[in-house]
């Protein structure tokens, strides 16, 4: 079991790492630009994607595999690695599953219609202290998860 972070914009990489250390578990950060990382561990490995469009996200998609964790606000790359035997977690702590990718993707089609047209404005709620919280339990659960081979 490895962890893959879709690093560019996360505000969970240091959450994360703490709990990849627990667990003693590799990290891929992956990003298009160098973000923070913990310096002297051996697990956690930074990969610099080019900048194109979707790097990061084919990099992940390329190297995850059955019994992984993506960690991504990036929903059809969620699908990605879903259908790869991954699990992936989105930074506010919401769990994607199998059963909630395809409302996951036709909503985030539908918001992004919706805003081209002018009938939504803005994006995402802001980053809470509580998605901070309910991402630590998510992952937690999903490494469980793992380990229990479900």
């Amino acid at each position: 079991m490895e962890v893959f972070i879709d690093a560019d914009a996360c505000p969970v990489r240091t959450e994360a790492f703490k709990v990849a250390e627990r667990h003693r578990l590799i990290v891929h950060v992956v990003g298009n630009a160098p973000v923070p990382v913990p310096h002297n561990d051996p697990r956690v490995r930074r990969v610099i994607v080019p900048t194109t469009p979707d790097a990061a996200d084919d990099w992940i998609a390329e190297h995850i595999g059955e019994g992984d964790i993506c960690i991504t606000a990036d929903i059809p790359l969620a699908a990605r690695c879903l259908k790869k035997g991954a699990k992936a977690i989105g930074t506010t702590g919401k769990a994607f599953t199998e059963d909630s990718i395809g409302m996951a993707l036709s909503m985030r089609d539908l918001m992004r219609d919706l805003r081209e047209a002018g009938a939504v404005s803005g994006g995402p709620a802001s980053f809470a202290p509580k998605d901070r919280s309910r991402f630590l339990q998510a992952l937690e659960e999903a490494i469980q998860a793992v380990k229990r081979g479900r």
